[in-house]
């Protein structure tokens, strides 16, 4: 394949995987300037796959660095509203969502974390309705990424800089399964392992997990009607999408309160433009009660006291160190790539769609069934090679689910 077949490629299983477009359908694309070109093509395959408009919302990030660094005090408590308006269409036109990132992990470093703090917490009350649509599938939404510059630096900064993108871009291809076959039935095919290992799971109904890993001994119980879900989902009109473009993980919710010990991070945590690294949490009755983090110590603090339920977990993800990309060795700097290298966790609120019926629940029903609610859900990386997880069974007998990184049966 060459370089443009791939991105051709790239763009149409994003339309036709990703968020599965349908015919005469709306779809948003939120994007930024660095991924204009690729953008362009994606429109292009949308329209051919038979969307019937496609809008798109374009950021930048030079504009949105002279925002954290000039904007008024009083504006990081604001949200805008014709950015509520226009997910509340998306909604309202049962569309889709495709989000191309493309940021720089550094985007916002040396910014205030009380500035980024606020406008996390302006948007997350401003887009509770649209929270509450993806978080429930109610709409398909998909998230990809392509390569900007200082991405590419950051990944890959012992190449010379005329090779950095290209890298990156040939990573990216890598993990999304381009370059092998046919993309869409290479996705078809993973999305059913991914799927067997949720049903395997599911039969098991475990009680507890327990984790144990250098600087980690955590417990997390799990609800009895928990679910074990893939990449794979579905709206309310059964149309499949895959949210994450990559995906390795399967993955339910916790117990709100039933969470007890220590764990560790193993990758840095790539969160609103900055880094945070090198950070343990403890949890005592679900309660995140001590948190530390080497790099980014006060914006962690931010980020846990965001709301009540962001001192809680609400995901538990599973994903073996023998995974595609762990095994590159890639330290991708960016969320969608290094989850999907590792076990992780997730500050914040939890997926209804992964408890039986939840997705009919509304917030109140879903607190009462100790399932975390929230304004924020970030995503933060706790597995490695040595990593043992064990699972408890409703008679109380162990069941090893991973030994040294990767599943034991």
């Amino acid at each position: 394949m060459t370089f443009q077949e791939k991105l051709e490629q790239y763009a149409k299983l994003a339309v036709k995987v990703g968020v599965n477009i349908q015919k005469g359908q709306y779809l948003l694309i939120n994007t930024s300037t660095d991924a204009l070109d690729f953008t362009r093509i994606v429109v292009k395959k949308a329209y051919e796959a038979g969307a019937g408009r496609v809008q798109v919302n374009l950021s930048d990030p030079e504009i949105t660095r002279a925002f954290y660094e000039h904007g008024a005090e009083e504006e990081f408590s604001r949200f805008p509203k014709s950015i509520v308006a226009a997910r509340h269409e998306l909604i309202e036109r049962k569309g889709a969502l495709l989000w191309i990132d493309a940021e720089d992990p550094d985007l916002l470093a040396g910014i205030a974390s009380s500035k980024i703090s606020a406008q996390e917490k302006a948007s997350g009350a401003a887009l509770v309705r649209y929270r509450k649509a993806v978080m429930n599938d109610d709409i398909a939404w998909s998230i990809i990424a392509v390569p900007s510059k200082k991405w590419a630096a950051k990944v890959f900064p012992d190449l010379p800089e005329e090779e950095q993108m290209q890298a990156l871009w040939e990573a990216i291809f890598k993990t999304v399964r381009i370059g092998e076959g046919d993309a869409v039935e290479n996705w078809r095919q993973h999305i059913e392992t991914l799927e067997n290992r949720a049903a395997q799971l599911n039969g098991l109904k475990f009680t507890k997990l327990h984790y144990k890993a250098p600087g980690t001994d955590l417990t997390i119980e799990l609800p009895d009607k928990h679910l074990w879900l893939s990449g794979g989902s579905k709206t309310p009109e059964e149309t499949t999408f895959i949210a994450n473009m990559p995906t390795e993980e399967v993955y339910t919710l916790p117990k709100k309160y039933g969470v007890n010990g220590v764990v560790r991070n193993t990758k840095p945590l790539a969160y609103q433009g900055n880094i945070i690294d090198q950070f343990s949490l403890t949890f005592e009755n679900g309660k995140i009660v001590k948190a530390h983090a080497e790099v980014g110590n006060e914006l962690l603090q931010e980020l846990i006291a965001t709301d009540e339920g962001s001192s809680y977990l609400g995901e538990v993800a599973l994903v073996p160190h023998q995974s595609p990309i762990s095994e590159s060795g890639i330290l991708y700097y960016n969320t969608l790539f290094d989850e999907n290298a590792s076990n992780h966790l997730a500050i914040g609120e939890a997926y209804p769609t992964c408890y039986e019926g939840g997705r009919e629940l509304e917030e109140g029903q879903l607190e009462a069934l100790a399932i975390n609610v929230s304004i924020t859900h970030v995503d933060f990386m706790i597995g490695s090679g040595e990593m043992d997880i064990d699972g408890i069974l409703h008679d109380g007998s162990v069941k090893p689910i991973f030994r040294n990184g990767n599943w034991a049966f």
